[in-house]
């Protein structure tokens, strides 16, 4: 039995017709039915639907063409997926101009036998700030430094959701790092940290991020080298700043909040010092540096878009979920976060 949740047909964003690709609602809803196809991709290998294939539709309504799938080494299950935008004639003129001519789509955590052991062994290696050490990643990174030599950065979105956000903003910040700055779609980014944001005393919630901030500051000061590089990091960074999809409902992933408002806070107290080393390491990070452990924290951003849903979320699952960002009566709150 099919899930509605594939079929385009019945879930996927069909009131978008107008081709507007200045539109930050149009252009949220192609990235986030891209991602969707790399979901529906996986869903058709796991279920043989070679001769019923769903995925085709999630990209065709947009006028995007599949050139290619990425394919997890460990299980065979693709993760990904690279489009070309092939529109027809009649819409190759002004309207396209802002029109992405290829897009990498990166699918999150599939909860099926098939692919669940190793998206989970995935999950576990985020935690462990390892994930750019997985080849995952490196068949990701590959496929992103291929496209931007073929096509030029300004020609090529990246876009994720839940894990593959997570792969995304690593593929995005090395990028950066070589001075090539990547359209960014992050849907449900992952951010390791307990979850604060589910506090609902605010005086509570800022003193237990002030005493967080504090700790970190103090464990990148006795960390010389550690407090050099992640400045330096910082500062090539700051010009890189990908969009963020963020719902407060998803308690484990919401806490981007916390993390770029903290530092307004933190300066307001006359603390914007150690504000300004704690949101450039992790307590995790710096320990497990410590004993000499080659991390990778993704989550520390210099600089991002937020764009966070205010409306009602009943239930976890639909506050993760992909298809809440092409919902037609989707209400957002729109935040500029910026490193100086």
């Amino acid at each position: 039995m099919v899930s509605d949740r594939d079929l385009f047909a019945a879930s996927g964003p069909l009131h978008v017709t107008s081709v507007n690709w200045q539109c930050p609602h149009y252009r949220r809803s192609v990235a986030a039915s891209l991602v969707q196809g790399a979901y529906v991709l996986e869903r058709d290998r796991q279920k043989n639907r070679s001769s019923e294939a769903r995925a085709p539709a999630w990209w065709e309504f947009f006028h995007f063409k599949l050139i290619r799938q990425l394919v997890d080494d460990a299980d065979l299950s693709i993760f990904g997926a690279i489009y070309e935008f092939k529109p027809p004639i009649s819409f190759q003129n002004s309207s396209t101009t802002n029109a992405p001519k290829f897009v990498i789509a990166l699918r999150g955590t599939i909860t099926k036998n098939k692919s669940l052991s190793r998206d989970l062994k995935l999950d576990l290696s985020f935690l462990h700030y390892g994930l750019h050490r997985s080849s995952r990643f490196e068949i990701t990174m590959q496929a992103v430094q291929c496209i931007v030599s073929n096509a030029g950065h300004l020609n090529v979105w990246l876009a994720g959701h839940s894990l593959g956000a997570a792969l995304a903003t690593l593929a995005g910040k090395k990028m950066a790092m070589e001075g090539i700055h990547l359209d960014a779609f992050l849907f449900n980014p992952p951010f390791f940290s307990p979850p604060i944001e589910r506090i609902k005393d605010k005086e509570v919630k800022h003193g237990i991020r002030i005493a967080s901030s504090f700790i970190a500051a103090g464990l990148a000061v006795a960390m010389k080298n550690q407090r050099k590089k992640s400045e330096e990091l910082f500062t090539i960074l700051s010009s890189w700043v990908p969009n963020l999809f963020i719902n407060p409902a998803d308690h484990v992933y919401a806490e981007y909040i916390g993390y770029f408002d903290h530092r307004k806070k933190m300066v307001e107290i006359g603390a914007a010092g150690i504000g300004r080393l704690a949101t450039q390491n992790s307590i995790g990070d710096l320990l497990l540096n410590a004993f000499g452990q080659e991390t990778d924290p993704i989550h520390l951003l210099p600089s991002a878009n937020l764009i966070i849903s205010t409306g009602h979320s009943p239930d976890f699952k639909r506050a993760h979920g992909i298809h809440q960002w092409w919902a037609k009566d989707l209400t957002l709150r729109f935040e500029e976060h910026r490193y100086n």
